[in-house]
């Protein structure tokens, strides 16, 4: 069926009606070069042509030489059967359940995605996830913010710095302060920082690696009047002490490392879960479990504090919908690992980046470890990071995600290792190192 909303007749009466004589005369204040600049495109192509370019394209991506890349988005097992059933066409198709009657597969899954984060994150209530993790951050401090009517935000560094920068953006409009915390104060009890604060935002495993011990961070934001937000990598969750069980009010993150394929850096999902008492402040949607008239088990979209459903003053968010499919895709991969299968694969991860550690440490590489640490390791290097990172591209290996001048390491890049590490990639990565001219004696601080 063609989308054809205005007739002819339709669209001359609203001219009549607002005093014109065409629709160009609408446009005619637009300047002429930015109307209808010309636009250098390709010649057409046909379909052969079209699938050819298409696999010379994708041939570029390289999927299959030894990776070290992390940063918080990491390569992990997938088994078959979450891309399977996550592909199916009644999920990649559905769009936002609103008639509930016809929806119940959709809600469903919706409602075992909330229960697997919240029983990860130790916390009562989960909405249906977000955009990302760093908008789930953001939103966090909007939440805080809410529910405190404060506008000073503390954050710790160790939060992701395009975390942080989202932060920055989401907060900037509303002129409210954001004070970041360095690393080094998080070992020590917290002075006054938190005077006035909404929120106090801490990362573990910290951006990093390391991690953090959050005992007192949740009774010193409290005591102090403001929400502690703990932003977590779901699968450490499988090893670590949950947010919940930290005292924090709000948990959000990153969910990638639950069963989202690297995908060039996205689609991913966020997430957020808070207390009972902050479950009205969720942002999003939340699917609830009810009964129909003849009492069977049902689902249904409740709570929706959104600005298509109350008054704009009175919402909370203006997000509208959901990273539906990728939230999905982490259900069913949850499922099919079970509790044991995915602490074997945190474990596992835990493991080969200590081991990749290791081998660099006694090749006489600078590693900057000074803790427990999870899946990500900083390295000194002897030079621009972004170099390094592109000549061991060039030399067969993706490795070397640069540190920022924030964290004060000088010249340093971040490696990484899962459960998927071999030792013969951790060769390679070394062989690599010592191609590209990174010998341990030319390591400085920059």
């Amino acid at each position: 069926m063609r989308y054809t909303p205005h007739t002819d007749g339709d669209v001359q009466r609203a001219l009549d009606t607002i005093g014109v004589d065409s629709v160009d005369e609408l446009f005619e204040s637009v300047p002429a070069s930015l109307l209808d600049p010309p636009i250098e495109l390709p010649a057409p192509l046909d379909e052969t042509q079209l699938l050819d370019q298409l696999r010379r394209l994708a041939a570029k991506d390289d999927t299959l030489s030894p990776s070290f890349l992390g940063g918080g988005v990491r390569r992990h097992f997938l088994p078959t059967v979450t891309r399977h059933l996550a592909m199916q066409p009644a999920f990649v198709t559905a769009y936002t359940p609103y008639q509930p009657e016809v929806s119940q597969g959709v809600l469903q899954a919706t409602f075992e995605y909330q229960t697997v984060m919240s029983e990860l994150t130790g916390l009562p209530v989960s909405n249906a996830s977000m955009y990302d993790g760093a908008s789930a951050a953001a939103e966090a401090a909007l939440l805080a913010m809410r529910a405190t009517g404060r506008d000073r935000i503390v954050v710790s560094r160790g939060v992701h710095p395009h975390a942080r920068q989202v932060l920055s953006t989401y907060l900037r409009p509303l002129a409210a302060r954001i004070d970041v915390l360095d690393l080094d104060d998080l070992v020590t009890p917290l002075p006054d920082e938190l005077d006035a604060a909404a929120a106090l935002i801490v990362q573990n495993p910290n951006y990093l690696g390391r991690v953090e011990q959050l005992d007192g961070f949740a009774e010193a934001a409290q005591q102090a009047g403001a929400l502690f937000v703990a932003v977590a990598d779901p699968l450490s969750l499988a090893l670590l002490r949950t947010p919940g069980e930290a005292g924090a009010d709000v948990a959000v993150g990153d969910g990638q490392t639950l069963g989202n394929p690297l995908q060039f850096g996205g689609p991913h999902f966020g997430f957020m879960v808070v207390t009972e008492r902050l479950q009205r402040q969720l942002p999003g949607r939340l699917v609830g479990q009810t009964v129909d008239a003849d009492g069977r088990r049902g689902f249904v979209l409740t709570l929706q504090a959104r600005e298509q459903h109350i008054r704009r003053g009175k919402a909370k968010s203006n997000i509208c919908s959901n990273h539906q499919l990728a939230a999905l895709m982490a259900t069913i991969n949850v499922a099919a690992l079970g509790p044991q299968g995915l602490r074997e694969m945190a474990e596992g991860t835990v493991r080969n980046a200590h081991a990749l550690a290791a081998r660099l440490a006694e090749g006489g590489y600078p590693v900057l470890n000074d803790g427990p640490f999870f899946a990500e390791v900083p390295m000194r290097v002897s030079r621009d990071p972004r170099e390094v990172r592109r000549d061991l591209h060039r030399a067969g290996v993706r490795a070397g995600l640069p540190i920022g001048a924030e964290y004060g390491l000088g010249h340093a890049i971040l490696l990484s290792a899962t459960e998927l590490t071999r030792e013969v990639e951790v060769d390679a990565l070394l062989v690599a190192l010592a191609q590209v001219g990174e010998r341990p004696r030319e390591a400085t601080r920059g």
